[in-house]
């Protein structure tokens, strides 16, 4: 395999790229009208593309709300990120919360509804 990435679907692939670039300082590798890659200076080989949903390449069948899945960004401060999600008005699902698995964790929705997991750790990892 050479690469992989994910393609999240959008109605306006702009400003999703742009609310990601806000939220977590993402920045465009490829940008054009209807699909966009952004990636992260300090994460080498992240690609995460926004398809506009209603593209010809995008099957009819596939142009749904977004659904059944969960995009997880580990940070180093959850808290930090829930104010700049605060500050875009973002719908907030969960609030910054302390889970049992050493994790402080916050959900939100992008502006096309994708389910976002913010998670920094509270302890360090344990190898298994």
């Amino acid at each position: 395999m050479q690469r992989a990435f994910v393609n999240i679907l959008s109605d306006n692939v702009a400003k999703t790229a742009e609310f990601y670039e806000n939220l977590l300082g993402m920045t465009r590798h490829f940008n054009s009208d209807w699909f966009i890659i952004l990636t992260h200076p300090n994460i080498n080989d992240l690609e995460y593309g926004i398809l506009q949903k209603d593209h010809a390449i995008v099957p009819v069948a596939s142009r749904s709300d977004a659904g059944g899945m969960i995009v997880t960004f580990v940070v180093e401060d959850c808290d930090r990120i829930y104010t700049k999600a605060k500050e875009l008005g973002a719908l907030i699902v969960s609030e910054p919360t302390d889970m049992p698995y050493g994790q402080r964790r916050m959900l939100l929705q992008d502006p096309d509804g994708v389910m976002i997991d913010v998670s920094a750790p509270t302890a360090p990892l344990v190898e298994t």
